[in-house]
This record gives C-alpha cells, structure tokens and sequence, in this order.
C-alpha cells in the first residue's frame, strides 16, 4: 500500500506525459484505494466512502452529449495557451513545470475542455479530455490527423509568407516532417514551446526573427474548434 500511495503522488508531478506513465499512474490509484479499502474495512462509514469514490469519479463521464460552443471552448483554449508563456522548454513535457511543442497545445486544449465540462455539465467535453489524456500525440501525429483529433485547413507555405486571411486563433502549424508545431493567436502572433529558445514564447510571424517562420507547414485545426 505503502509503495502504491508514493507511486499516486509521485506520478502527477512528472512534467512528462506517456501512455505508460498514465497506465503506471492508473495501477497506482487503484492500488492505493484498494489498500485503503482492505486497511478501513472494519470502520463501516470509510468503508462506504472509499466505495463511493469510484462512482462520483464516473459521473462526469456518464453525463448526456451536449453541445460544445465553439467561440467559449476557442477562447478559453488561447486563455490557457498563454498562461505558459515563459514556461521552460522539456520534451515530452506537458505541465507548467516544463512543456514541449506538442504538449503545448494537448495541454492548453484539454485544461480548455476540462473547464466546460465542469461548467457545463457537459459528458462530451469530460471524454474528450479523457481520451486526449490517455493518447499521446506528437507534432507529426496532429499534422496527420491522429485518432481524428485535427482537420487540415488547406493551407501551406512559410508562416512569415502565407496568407493569413483564412486563419483562426487556436490552428496548429505543423512543420514539414513533423517536427514542430506552433499555435496562431491573433494579430500574425504565434505561441511555440521551442526548443531553440527554450521556453514558451509569442513571437510575431512576419516581423520576429525565428528559424520556424521561415520553414514550411500546413495549418490543422481542432475538430470541435471546425466550422461546420
């Protein structure tokens, strides 16, 4: 039990973000409650508890589809994006403690999520942040379309070129290869966890000097963020 409950408060803090380390931390949880299930079995009302906490934690998914506004979902998603300005750069990272290309956006999209399902009610937004939780997807993967999480809008070329006229706060750039993403939010500024400088950084795509502007992408947008 002992090795269980260090595990479930160890695991959280970790900046990295896996499919393994998500099943590490899920055997975790379950082995801390079942330890306190055996160590409280005598003690009725811990008893009812520790069984009624399963049951509360499947609530949120269990709630009715609901529609997801777009324009509140898009804002909160930038609000979010922005808060890890200055955040340092850590592959694989995908906290406040350190954050990578991909990680940036997954996370921003699934805080976003997260607080409309609780404001909303809304099952469609909780098993959303589930699922992008569980399934990791890397820079390439968002430019590929993985587990249709994204839409490609059609549009390619140089970010410090390209026609911005079409574009939405929230579309993902992916770099040709798959190696990087950045975020458009507005105004020709873009949020990128880069690795060359380090942190998290909004630069202005036509006129800030950055090897990624000059690169070619495709833009993707988020399916629930796509027009009709």
């Amino acid at each position: 039990m002992t090795g269980a409950c260090v595990g479930l408060l160890v695991l959280p803090l970790s900046p990295i973000n896996s499919t393994r380390l998500n099943s590490l931390f899920i055997v975790c949880a379950i082995g801390a409650w079942a330890g306190m299930l055996i160590f409280a079995w005598r003690m009725k009302l811990i008893r009812y508890f520790l069984f009624l906490i399963p049951a509360l934690l499947a609530i949120p998914f269990c709630l009715p589809n609901a529609g997801i506004a777009e324009k509140e979902l898009r804002a909160d998603y930038l609000q979010r994006l922005a808060k890890f300005e200055g955040t340092k750069y850590v592959w694989g990272g995908e906290s406040s403690r350190g954050i990578d290309c991909s990680g940036l956006p997954r996370r921003a999209f699934r805080d976003a999520l997260l607080a409309y399902g609780m404001k909303h009610a809304n099952g469609l937004a909780f098993r959303i942040n589930l699922e992008h939780w569980w399934f990791d997807a890397s820079a390439s993967a968002l430019g590929e379309g993985y587990r249709n999480y994204t839409k490609p809008v059609g549009m390619s070329g140089t970010i410090r070129t390209m026609d911005y006229h079409n574009l939405l706060p929230g579309d993902l750039a992916v770099t040709s290869g798959g190696n990087h993403v950045l975020v458009y939010v507005g105004d020709e500024r873009w949020i990128q966890a880069d690795p060359g400088i380090g942190t998290v950084a909004v630069l202005n795509g036509r006129t800030n000097s950055n090897v990624w502007f000059t690169i070619p992408v495709t833009i993707h947008r988020w399916q629930i963020l796509s027009h009709p």
